[in-house]
């Protein structure tokens, strides 16, 4: 059985996880190499030091724990209220210096605890890579890669459910449908990626004259879509104008010359529990009046 007990410990001393004894005064009685170096205690405070004291200690100094609050009186005051609440905890611990940690605790009837602090660094940041990919997949799921706002999908999606939320208040509510006159010319004239430049350039120019709450989309070719919550249908026209008289006075600046857009824009105001489908209907013959009269100008359905 010794000859047992000495490989248990040597093993626990060569080990790259933490382990810690701690009596049923919160005291360190036992620790391995890697937890000294974690904890940043000395071999000879073995004995000595308690638990809250090394907390105490490495805050000081501007080590170890990431305490959220920064009052280490109140986070140790936590931290004496949730050990030993249980015989067994495991938990996740960030350090300063931007190292995770998983650590459990596991304590006997008398109040003897044994603490392991195993290092999740890099399991951690595949997380947070994974975390960031998968967000970042989404946002791209959601939004036109050319121009970068709502694509198709999104916008009717965002829209029906800012329609539902807002049905109860019987709220005017507007749809713009924003095309690009003449799309095909300046394609034909100058090439597709001077087209790609123009649909980039007039969604900067729309989301600039935009509100911060109103939500634009494409919803494919040359045809934008913007969503005016809470807005009747003289606000609307006013936005509206703004954008197109924007789009007008602001060119689009390529090497070597100066491209000339304009847009035509239907508005549909309804606040009869609209849905997304009947602002587009109404907003969509809008949009054809305004081309028949010549383009380039704003018609209210």
């Amino acid at each position: 059985m010794q000859a047992y007990e000495k490989l248990l410990m040597d093993l626990l001393h060569s080990s790259l996880d933490g382990y810690a004894l701690f009596g049923s005064d919160d005291r360190l009685v036992y620790a391995n190499d890697a937890f000294l170096s974690l904890m940043y205690v000395f071999r000879d405070e073995v004995g000595r030091l308690t638990f809250d004291a090394i907390l105490r200690r490495n805050f000081h100094e501007g080590r170890a724990a990431h305490i959220g609050s920064g009052d280490i009186e109140q986070f140790i005051a936590y931290v004496e209220s949730v050990r030993r609440s249980k015989p067994y905890r495991l938990f996740e611990v960030d350090y300063l210096d931007g190292r995770w940690f998983l650590m459990s605790e596991q304590t006997d009837a008398m109040g003897n605890m044994l603490l392991q602090i195993k290092d999740i660094t890099k399991q951690k940041q595949s997380e947070q890579h994974l975390q960031a990919a998968l967000y970042k997949y989404h946002v791209m799921a959601l939004t036109d890669e050319l121009t970068g706002v709502a694509n198709r999908r999104a916008i009717q999606d965002s829209v029906s459910a800012e329609l539902a939320r807002c049905s109860r208040t019987g709220a005017a509510m507007t749809i713009l449908l924003v095309d690009l006159d003449h799309f095909k010319r300046v394609n034909d004239t100058y090439g597709h990626h001077i087209g790609d430049l123009a649909l980039k350039h007039c969604a900067e120019v729309m989301k600039a004259s935009l509100r911060p709450f109103d939500m634009i989309g494409r919803l494919g070719g040359e045809e934008f879509v913007v969503f005016l919550g809470n807005t009747d249908s003289q606000d609307a026209m006013v936005i509206a104008e703004r954008i197109r008289a924007q789009i007008q006075s602001l060119p689009l600046q390529t090497p070597g010359r100066e491209i000339a857009l304009s847009v035509s824009i239907g508005v549909a105001t309804q606040n009869n529990n609209p849905t997304f489908e009947s602002l587009y209907l109404e907003a969509d013959q809008a949009l054809y009046e305004a081309k028949s009269q010549g383009r380039n100008r704003v018609t209210l359905r």
